[in-house]
């Protein structure tokens, strides 16, 4: 069954919708060795005892130690909760949450992607409502009484945004994954640490990149209402990354484009909270679980075929972005950084026999955002198809 009209009829309610959760306004620190300075920044908020959050490999590099110094140095005393090894589910939310009411944790602390991210969004929320059971926590929209636990984000890639997203993407009991959308995400600074990202694979770097480039584009042509600031914020986001992107790549050690890079990946961070996401992510997301891609790779396989079938009604976006870019032809500019980036050259693994499956995942997901075209099953079919086809030539 085609749901072309329903979804056309309510396809701006998630744009209307989002606009009314309040968002995080960090204070944004920035430099080589950034995370250095948050042993003063808890101090400063009288923060006696706090939480530092990480994952395995992380705290392996030992990426940790030099936050975990800086809270000794400053007087303030820190639990160390590091064995986030997937993608957050709840039986870590549940033992991250219980470490921290164990504490009397008065803040967390996130170093990590989006994994750690979301998962500390959901242990400062969770301690809020300790009598609950985490399960219980995983709604739709998600009111935190009073706002949670204060955060301090220090994302160790530039591409997910989480560090201001009000969404969390969670397994549940049974392995299904989730999205929740917390009401009084309490995010108080943002440390955008160069020194973190310097030394990532080139792959790595590069999926995380067009992932930011992908919630930036995915925010400018929206069809939801937006103010200038966020339309701003956005463009600026597509421009730092087709000037900054190739340049980490071919100079790893340049510390002012890392940081660059990180600015950009937090205002994707924001249009998706402001803007919201599009059929690049329908698609992303259904090919990723299908296919068990990362989504940087997910990503970077939709971008194009979406940007190309949606570009008669984001004509006058493209156009603008063209010009806020200073390149002549936007659709041209981001064909060559995928190439530039090598991320041209992912092999899509949608099979012929997946694409039933597939279109009514995409269909289901899509039903979250307001994207500039509603696509019938028909279109979204053929996106597959062609994909398929081109995998054979």
């Amino acid at each position: 069954m085609d749901t072309y009209r329903f979804r056309k009829q309510i396809h701006r309610l998630p744009g209307k919708v989002i606009h009314t959760i309040p968002l995080p306004e960090p204070e944004v620190t920035a430099g080589h060795g950034a995370r250095r300075e948050i042993g003063a920044m808890c101090k400063k908020a009288g923060y006696k005892q706090v939480l530092v959050v990480t994952d395995e490999t992380l705290h392996r590099l030992g990426y940790d130690a030099a936050i975990l110094e800086s809270l000794k140095e400053a007087g303030v005393s820190a639990s160390l909760f590091c064995d986030i090894h997937s993608e957050p589910n709840t039986t870590i939310i549940d033992s991250g949450r219980r470490q921290a009411l164990d504490t009397q944790a008065e803040a967390i602390i996130a170093l990590g992607g989006g994994s750690v991210m979301d998962s500390c969004k959901m242990i400062a929320s969770g301690c809020k409502m300790p009598h609950l059971p985490v399960r219980s926590l995983l709604l739709k929209f998600l009111p935190v009484p009073g706002n949670s636990l204060p955060l301090i984000m220090v994302p160790s890639t530039a591409g997910t945004g989480a560090e201001v997203t009000v969404g969390a993407v969670v397994t549940n009991d049974k392995g299904a994954k989730g999205s929740t959308v917390i009401i009084g995400l309490n995010v108080t600074h943002v440390v955008h640490d160069s020194e973190l990202t310097i030394h990532a694979p080139k792959g790595v770097t590069a999926a995380c990149g067009i992932d930011a480039l992908s919630h930036c584009i995915e925010g400018v042509v929206s069809d939801t209402k937006v103010d200038e600031k966020d339309m701003l914020l956005s463009m600026e986001g597509v421009k730092l990354i087709l000037e900054n992107l190739p340049i980490v790549l071919k100079e790893p050690d340049n510390q002012a484009a890392r940081l660059n890079m990180a600015k950009a990946a937090m205002y994707g961070g924001n249009a998706i909270n402001t803007q919201l996401a599009g059929y690049v992510h329908a698609f992303a997301h259904s090919i990723g679980a299908k296919y068990h891609l990362s989504h940087g790779e997910a990503i970077s396989i939709m971008l194009l075929p979406v940007m190309e079938f949606q570009k008669d009604a984001c004509q006058a976006h493209y156009k603008a972005m063209a010009q806020y870019c200073g390149v002549p032809d936007f659709l041209q500019a981001i064909h060559q950084l995928m190439a530039t980036c090598g991320m041209d050259r992912i092999v899509c693994p949608v099979r012929e026999e997946d694409i039933p499956e597939l279109r009514g995942k995409v269909v289901a997901d899509s039903i979250n955002y307001s994207a500039p075209v509603t696509m019938r099953n028909k279109d979204i079919e053929k996106i597959l198809r062609d994909l398929c086809t081109q995998k054979n030539l």
